[in-house]
């Protein structure tokens, strides 16, 4: 048996590793522009605008590259879209458009020096060594048992380690939070801590309105420390320090949001104009905000000793002595799977008694670097690690494994496939999610089907790799999903998610719902994602865009890689009533295996006779957004009157052995005298006078009008691939087309 010592050793090789990696290579790439120096005192301050919000924590390490110079600094605040950053070496006074680098190996070196801690606490080792060895026979009184809730509190009061298995929809958060609650109630300390702030969120309001409903509540003694909270505690009575604050030293509360309004204002101004005096005052006020947020900061340590039930993300507990240097009754680690096995064994030792929360069947841990110790500890679980999963797979549940196994989330026609192919039938649906489900259902698009498949199949090779990242981006099927979005919003569906494995993909249609859907957000819950952000919420409605399709020669590591099971169950999963998937048949039965669990899901639907082909296309979409138009792409009228009527630019992708029709050269031949032409073509397409030639052979055709108008599907002559109906779509967004033309190196 490996001694805890061994294992703690490793532990902190591992996450070494990691942070090795991330210095030498970094893997989260951000594009800035317009920079401009601020001051040159002490350091060298800039600030740059961003095309979306960062959100990086001020105070990271962060590196900035332009063009062959590299420097690195770290953040002194980072919110909406603009970043400040202090830098060691000056870059000169503006800079147009650089990378940012930023990753949180910070955040590893404190877990590091946890682990160092626990080395020298016998208690805390044994801890650990019950987590990573849980052979000691299960104590609790299985005759006592009364329900899922009692079982749990049992078991957590009985054992040292308890495991628990919560597939999607099966009452993780109810159960836990009653747990959490009964210990409360005990007046036993509770720490709850999750990976993400959302879970964190998640379980401390559920836990909050039990308290509550049961008129058990007083002020301060359920706390949710952090400053990353979000809408789900704004309506619950003072659990957050910011709550808090509210109440018990309004006036510091005051003078804190005043500064913080003013640096807002501030902002807006340097980014519209830029002035000596302004700077000046913005470098004053990151000063005066220093000062109060000190003084916050220690009211804050003061709510964390008073409060019974606390909730923080496991970043903030390791990095904070007002979480690590207490010891607890109970602690909850929930969303398990995506936490690092050391982060579990630095929870498991802030408690006398640990619930280890989660789904092995979910997305596992993220790490970066390709090393035998990283893939051990930092790629996989704890339930994989701990031996919990070997029981599972060998078809039996582990002494102190309890398995929550009947789902109230899903649809049956969606629970279908992961109760089959994901979890062997251990999982079943409760009675009442057919009944519950059906208004959402009864809706359109697809009224009356729960389960659907948008074949993308044979209309074009659009899938193509981001500039910046080499993540994966197909724009038809961006344009598709957001048309299924609109289609699910005007029928009164207001929860609504867009799901992609590619980050690429993510951001491309979070751009279009910015600029098309504005107004339409405010009144309805609409977001688009990684998988990754998704875990542990749900949506009535989810499009689960598979990016994927020709002219790439084989399947992305995400969908067809070891842990892609994992990734399409949390896709489906997040759905209650109506899961669409926009996929590439024809390249998935070509390019991924019988086996994995992407082809299964497409075969399962079309088996289900779910599958909605090309050719149906006039049949679901009903409403025609005035910014995003579909038509047949024989039908030129209007493409024609919009070159017609460009001013300043066209831009054209004519793929390689394209014959353009006589109308379409005369069409860009008797454009405007100030409207300059650029091709994107192998060829010189010399009879077309164009003014710029970008010689490169993208795989479909497209033009962009005026940088603004964007029309893919056209000219028809140039796309490869394709079956009738013969379909072009015309986006009119300055925000996408820029973007696009972007991954062409095409800036002005």
């Amino acid at each position: 048996m490996t001694s805890t010592i061994t294992y703690i050793k490793e532990w902190q090789q591992a996450l070494q590793n990691e942070i090795i990696h991330l210095k030498k290579y970094g893997s989260n790439k951000f594009i800035v522009s317009n920079g401009r120096l601020l001051s040159s005192e002490g350091s060298f301050t800039y600030y740059f605008d961003t095309v979306y919000a960062l959100r990086i924590p001020v105070g990271s390490s962060v590196r900035l590259e332009w063009g062959s110079m590299k420097q690195s600094g770290r953040v002194l605040s980072s919110e909406g879209k603009g970043v400040m950053l202090a830098l060691e070496k000056s870059f000169g006074d503006l800079i147009p458009e650089a990378f940012l680098f930023h990753d949180p190996w910070e955040l590893l070196e404190q877990l590091i020096q946890r682990l160092d801690e626990i080395k020298k606490n016998k208690q805390k080792r044994l801890r650990v060594k019950k987590l990573m060895d849980p052979s000691m026979p299960a104590k609790h009184p299985v005759e006592k048992i009364k329900s899922n809730v009692h079982e749990l509190v049992l078991r957590s009061k009985y054992n040292p380690v308890s495991f628990v298995w919560g597939p999607p929809g099966t009452g993780k958060t109810y159960t836990l939070a009653r747990a959490a609650a009964n210990k409360y109630f005990q007046e036993k300390r509770v720490l709850v801590l999750s990976h993400s702030n959302q879970a964190v969120d998640v379980l401390i309001a559920e836990i909050s309105a039990f308290i509550n409903k049961k008129n058990r509540f007083r002020e301060g003694d359920v706390l949710r420390y952090g400053t990353n909270t979000g809408e789900q505690l704004e309506n619950h009575k003072a659990i957050t320090t910011s709550q808090l604050l509210e109440n018990q030293d309004p006036h510091l509360a005051k003078d804190k949001e005043i500064l913080l309004d003013e640096r807002r204002k501030l902002k807006q101004d340097l980014a519209r104009s830029f002035s000596k005096r302004d700077t000046n005052h913005l470098l004053e006020l990151e000063t005066k905000i220093a000062r109060v947020l000190e003084k916050i900061r220690q009211k804050e340590i003061q709510f964390v000793k008073d409060a019974f039930v606390v909730g923080s993300t496991l970043a903030k507990a390791a990095s904070d002595p007002a979480i690590y240097e207490k010891e607890f009754d109970v602690v909850i680690l929930d969303e398990a799977s995506m936490a690092y096995v050391p982060q579990a064994a630095f929870a498991a030792s802030l408690g006398k008694r640990v619930i280890i929360c989660g789904n092995f069947k979910q997305l596992p841990p993220i790490a970066s670097a390709r090393d035998s110790l990283v893939t051990m500890w930092l790629k996989e679980d704890i339930f994989h690690r701990a031996g919990v999963v070997d029981w599972v797979n060998d078809g039996k549940l582990h002494p102190h494994l309890f398995l929550l196994k009947e789902q109230r989330r899903m649809h049956p026609d969606i629970s279908a496939f992961t109760n089959q192919y994901v979890y062997n039938k251990l999982v079943g649906d409760h009675k009442s999610v057919l009944k519950s489900r059906n208004e959402i259902v009864e809706k359109a698009p697809f009224s009356g089907r729960a389960s659907i498949l948008v074949d993308t199949s044979f209309t074009g090779a659009h899938c193509m790799t981001e500039r910046t990242s080499n993540s994966r981006m197909n724009l038809w099927q961006a344009l598709l999903s957001f048309q299924l979005i609109h289609e699910s919003y005007l029928n009164g569906l207001r929860s609504i998610g867009y799901v992609t494995p590619y980050r690429a993909q993510a951001n491309l249609v979070e751009l279009l719902l910015e600029d098309l859907y504005e107004e339409e957000r405010l009144t309805a819950d609409i977001i688009a994602a990684t998988v990754h952000k998704f875990q542990g919420s749900e949506r009535d409605v989810m499009v689960f865009d598979t990016v994927d399709g020709e002219p790439q020669a084989r399947a992305g590591m995400l969908l067809i890689g070891k842990d892609s099971e994992r990734l399409i169950n949390v896709a489906i999963t997040r759905t209650k009533g109506k899961f669409i998937q926009v996929s590439n048949q024809s390249f998935i039965r070509k390019h991924v295996y019988h086996s994995k669990t992407l082809r299964q899901l497409v075969e399962h639907q079309e088996k289900q006779r779910q599958t909605v082909r090309t050719r149906e296309i006039g049949t679901w979409i009903k409403n025609q957004h005035p910014r995003l138009q579909w038509m047949h792409a024989m039908k030129f009228e209007k493409v024609f009157r919009d070159i017609a009527g460009a001013r300043s630019s066209i831009v054209i992708s004519i793929p390689s052995q394209t014959a353009l029709s006589l109308q379409w050269k005369e069409k860009l031949n008797n454009r405007d005298k100030r409207v300059k032409l650029t091709v994107i073509s192998p060829e010189a397409w010399i009879e077309l006078y164009p003014d710029y030639r970008l010689e490169e052979n993208l795989s479909f055709p497209f033009i962009i009008i005026d940088r603004r108008l964007l029309w893919l599907g056209m000219p028809i002559e140039g796309a490869r691939g394709i079956q009738p109906p013969f379909i072009a779509a015309r986006l009119d967004s300055e925000k996408v087309s820029e973007h696009f033309l972007g991954q062409f190196l095409m800036k002005e």
